[in-house]
């Protein structure tokens, strides 16, 4: 086990979401599904527990808790994305599957999970600083799903 793992909590079907997660995302696998010795407050004897899995490397655990806790903002994934077809393959199966879009970049899976798809030519002109991170930051303020010919417009002041 590693020393430390994400673990986020679902009401009952972490093991749908890990497979999701694993099927869009590089990097990403479902491990060990546990499943729960005697029943529990959301769940019964051999329910599925916890789904250990990978995103895009980090490992997770998700947890079938029951409907106590929700997601929030306050926690989500970032994806640096490489070119446009990339943001719109991740962005898209995020929203095609009962997600939603936010703005900024940001989108929520249907279980709630914040996803950040990020292209790095965004990141690349906020790390810039100055004039050329501001024009980034307006076109960005902008947006939904990121438009990396916009955010590049906007780097070169055009």
């Amino acid at each position: 086990m590693n020393k430390n793992t994400l673990c986020l909590w679902y009401n009952h079907d972490a093991e749908e979401a890990a497979r999701f997660y694993a099927k869009t995302f590089p990097n990403s696998t479902v491990g060990a599904v546990h499943r729960a010795p005697s029943d529990f407050p959301s769940g019964k004897a051999n329910d599925v527990l916890t789904v250990e899995f990978t995103v895009c490397g980090i490992p997770c655990i998700g947890l079938n808790g029951g409907d106590m806790f929700k997601h929030s903002e306050a926690f989500s994934f970032q994806i640096a994305t490489d070119s446009q077809e990339e943001t719109d393959r991740y962005w898209n199966a995020i929203i095609s599957n009962g997600g939603s879009a936010s703005h900024c970049g940001w989108c929520k899976d249907k279980w709630g999970l914040s996803w950040q798809i990020t292209p790095r030519v965004l990141t690349e002109a906020m790390a810039l600083g100055g004039e050329v991170a501001k024009r980034a930051f307006g076109a960005m303020m902008e947006m939904q799903k990121i438009d990396i010919a916009k955010i590049e417009a906007a780097v070169r002041g055009s």
